[in-house]
């Protein structure tokens, strides 16, 4: 289960074993850059005293990123990963691959350390991918660029929309929840400031340790995987033969298995005349890719990178056939697309073991160290008084939710802009937006604004000096 296939040497071997720690390093400023968005409110609200909440929110993030794979599937791992088409990189020149990777990765770290030093609530999920953007942009405005593609710009899309919808949905759910809290809690002292060592009643203290908990383990789930992502793209870069596909991967069998889908589209193209072109169409892509796996050298990385490829467009494609009503109405038809449509994924989504625990580690201890300056930005800096404890527990109610939902939904975002934003939106519940430091928030929104830009542009610079030396 956790055995680690490197058949590297020399130099290369060096360069990917600096690449993973590279990864590495950069889960665990992620943990303590983000550790903030679990453990403020508890901390604040003193629920919990800052050592125990740091320690606790740690476990729980190494526990998300282990429980992931088994609960949510690595569904946004695999997002990250497809964030850079590898395949069309690698199908070109190794070192390009190479010298992208370093670049995102040294690009993200930089920009990470650089606003947690000055105490600024910046997502580290926005930082790497306006990191593999910048890569990927420059590489395809290269000279000689020609047919090149950088960026996979439909799953760019899709990342950006709900890292920008997450923190405008944490800031007016928060404000629902705080009106909701005032009209049904008639103990008002909980709308209050905590007085000296005061902690919060019983059944709230209860929700804030356990929406801690739940954001910590969320926290784990989702940014934990974008780390396996990162992970998964080195591991195809230096090692397309062990790591392109899943290692059960056989071509005879799954040349078999593309043969029995295509006759199971041409039986159901002659039961559906109005479709019949589509299915036609769709059998006639699987018959050219059953010939490519036919001849498929599994040892050559390059076909291997282009096999992933070509699965993954199948899989959406059949995927849409299928779920179409009456399109498919033979149910022995649909078991065989089903079927293949699993194999297609599993051989296309796997993730070693190994990469997942030391992504684990890396953030839980990440999360226990360094987290203050972030706890004091969002307890403090925020709002302009104390938060209160139905703040806090609104704050992290909205964060839990919204992590959860995009996690079980394969979505990447931001924990610190859903839970920063959360805050914001319960002060602002509390005393209208005058109960905002104005130059706190115009950090956060200058941050989340000019993060993307700004790490494209150092990603992509360190790319063009990168490549002159690998």
């Amino acid at each position: 289960m956790f055995e680690i296939n490197i058949d590297l040497q020399g130099t290369m071997a060096i360069i990917c074993v600096l690449c993973i720690i590279t990864v590495c390093v950069f889960e665990f400023v992620n943990g303590f850059h983000d550790t903030a968005n679990a453990v403020a409110t508890v901390i604040y609200t003193k629920s919990l005293k800052p050592i125990p909440a740091v320690i606790w929110s740690g476990i729980w993030n190494f526990l998300g990123v282990i429980c992931s794979s088994y609960i949510f599937g690595m569904a946004v791992a695999g997002k990250i990963a497809a964030l850079i088409p590898l395949e069309s990189v690698l199908t070109r020149d190794f070192s390009e691959a190479i010298a992208m990777i370093v670049a995102a990765l040294i690009g993200a770290i930089i920009w990470n350390v650089g606003t947690w030093y000055f105490g600024i609530p910046c997502s580290s999920s926005h930082t790497m991918i306006g990191s593999l953007l910048g890569v990927g942009i420059v590489f395809s405005l290269l000279p000689g660029s020609g047919d090149k593609v950088g960026v996979n710009w439909g799953e760019a899309y899709k990342i950006m929309n709900s890292l920008l919808i997450s923190p405008l949905f944490g800031f007016s759910m928060a404000i629902v929840l705080m009106f909701m809290l005032k009209s049904l809690v008639k103990d008002k002292t909980i709308f209050k400031e905590p007085e000296n060592d005061q902690a919060p009643p019983f059944w709230l203290r209860a929700i804030l340790i356990g929406t801690c908990t739940l954001v910590s383990f969320f926290h784990g789930s989702n940014d934990g995987q974008k780390g396996v992502g990162l992970m998964l793209i080195v591991l195809m870069a230096f090692m397309p033969v062990q790591y392109a596909l899943a290692p059960d991967f056989n071509k005879d069998e799954f040349a078999h298995t593309l043969k029995l889908m295509k006759e199971s589209l041409n039986r159901e193209s002659t039961l559906n005349y109005e479709m019949e072109r589509t299915l036609c169409a769709s059998a006639d892509k699987l018959e050219h890719f059953e010939k490519y796996i036919e001849s498929l050298n599994v040892k050559q990385g390059r076909q291997l990178m282009i096999a992933r490829k070509q699965m993954s467009v199948l899989s959406k494609e059949l995927k849409v056939i299928v779920s179409e009503p009456n399109l498919i109405t033979e149910k022995s038809n649909q078991r065989i697309l089903k079927d293949g449509i699993h194999k297609l994924n599993k051989y296309t989504t796997y993730v070693p073991a190994w990469t997942i625990l030391l992504i684990s580690i890396s953030l839980g201890i990440g999360t226990m160290i360094g987290w203050k300056r972030i706890v004091v930005t969002i307890g403090e800096k925020i709002g302009k008084r104390h938060m209160t404890f139905a703040e806090g527990a609104s704050a992290e109610l909205v964060a839990s939710s919204t992590i959860g939902l995009a996690s079980g939904l394969g979505l990447p975002v931001s924990t610190t802009h859903v839970l920063s934003s959360g805050v914001a939106g319960a002060m602002v519940a509390s005393k209208g937006i005058k109960n905002l430091q104005k130059g706190t928030v115009k950090n956060i929104v200058l941050a989340w604004i000019l993060t993307l830009p700004a790490t494209i542009l150092l990603s992509g610079g360190l790319y063009l000096l990168i490549r002159h030396f690998i």
